[in-house]
């Protein structure tokens, strides 16, 4: 039976370590997805905001990257060179490729039942988690999620132990200690020059 593991990541770089030490440890690069906040711009320009549903093609071609969606899908070379650009509202721009990308988008991001969170939730995260996870992406961090089978589960949960993992208890912790209860999806977007680190508050929370 297949597993949906997810991990948040303060750094991006300690996120596609992950990715490529699941891809060069047999995980298909199908079954892996990344989400990385790019509210500095530091992986590239141009987006695109997706505020309703549109064809999946549509919103590939929109993102500025020439992208198919098969490409987004981790086509070919592997993940990480599927990464396309976007923005989510109440997260902000984003690069992302992999299936919670091409869920997300099939829902219409920023639908009340779409957008990243409603994506984690319909993939089997708790709801709890899933919002705690959403709300590290919108102060900076870097999400994987991968779809495991049964006999790769603890593997892949090794591999992403590996790579700097946040604590996802702790993190709603400190949190809820500034005052959040929950991802809201009409919050201002995190913004570059706001909190350095996805464990404290951004300005305009």
């Amino acid at each position: 039976m297949d597993m949906v593991l997810t991990r948040l990541f303060d750094t991006y770089e300690h996120a596609t370590e992950a990715v490529t030490d699941l891809e060069a440890s047999g995980v298909p690069h199908n079954a892996i997805s990344l989400i990385a906040n790019n509210a500095d711009n530091r992986h590239g320009g141009g987006t695109a905001v997706v505020e309703e549903a549109e064809p999946a093609d549509a919103v590939a071609d929109s993102a500025g990257t020439g992208a198919s969606v098969g490409t987004v899908l981790g086509g070919g070379a592997g993940l990480l060179a599927g990464l396309g650009m976007l923005a989510i509202p109440g997260i902000g721009p984003v690069v992302a490729a992999g299936w919670l990308v091409a869920t997300a988008l099939g829902a219409g991001l920023g639908a009340a039942s779409g957008g990243l969170l409603g994506s984690l939730v319909g993939a089997g995260v708790a709801e709890t988690d899933a919002h705690t996870y959403a709300e590290g992406v919108r102060r900076g961090g870097t999400l994987v999620t991968v779809r495991a089978e049964g006999s790769q589960s603890a593997m892949v949960e090794a591999i992403l132990a590996k790579h700097a993992t946040v604590d996802i208890s702790t993190r709603a912790d400190e949190y809820r200690r500034g005052g959040w209860s929950r991802f809201d999806e009409s919050a201002p977007a995190y913004t570059a020059g706001g909190s350095a680190s996805i464990g404290s508050t951004p300005p305009n929370a």
